[in-house]
């Protein structure tokens, strides 16, 4: 049987400071730069986690689990608008505006999670809901989707809870 991940911890100071990596998905990883060359760039993670909203605890949950060696994207289902205003200026000087405004709806499933991933080989969709949010009809919907294929779907209120989970 294979035995538990457990974070390792070694150091490494940078000039903007101590840095860490993500060291599988239960803990974070301090290394020493000089003897650890082969980790990209791109995983080093310098600044403390915020979750302060929504928008900062859904990047946080993405870069842990991006800098824990998994695949995570933000799914985005706002549609978006087409602007067809001009504007000009009219014989008296005058600024007017003519045009208008198309909304396009997007294309994506309703109730889609806020960010998909993939962790260790396993489809994981999260919906981050902050403070006292709670599922809208569509979500329900989409979890009970996702479930009956075999995928799992978390929903995270606090950076806290997705550490535990």
């Amino acid at each position: 049987m294979k035995e538990p991940l457990q974070p390792r911890i070694d150091t490494w100071i940078s000039s903007k400071g101590s840095c860490i990596v993500a060291s599988g998905i239960l803990g974070f990883l301090h290394f020493n730069r000089n003897l650890s060359p082969e980790i990209p760039p791109e995983l080093l993670y310098c600044k403390p986690i915020k979750a302060n909203s929504a928008n900062e605890l859904t990047k946080a949950v993405i870069k842990f689990i991006r800098l824990s060696g998994n695949q995570a994207e933000r799914i985005s289902v706002t549609g978006r608008t087409i602007n067809k205003r001009t504007t000009y200026i009219d014989v008296l000087g005058h600024r007017k505006q003519i045009g208008s405004v198309k909304y396009i709806p997007s294309a994506m499933t309703k109730g889609s999670a806020d960010i998909s991933s993939t962790i260790h080989g396993k489809s994981i969709k999260i919906e981050i809901k902050w403070g006292h949010g709670h599922q809208s009809p569509a979500q329900a919907k989409y979890q009970s989707e996702i479930e009956k294929a075999g995928g799992v779907y978390l929903i995270v209120h606090s950076f806290d809870q997705w550490w535990l989970i």
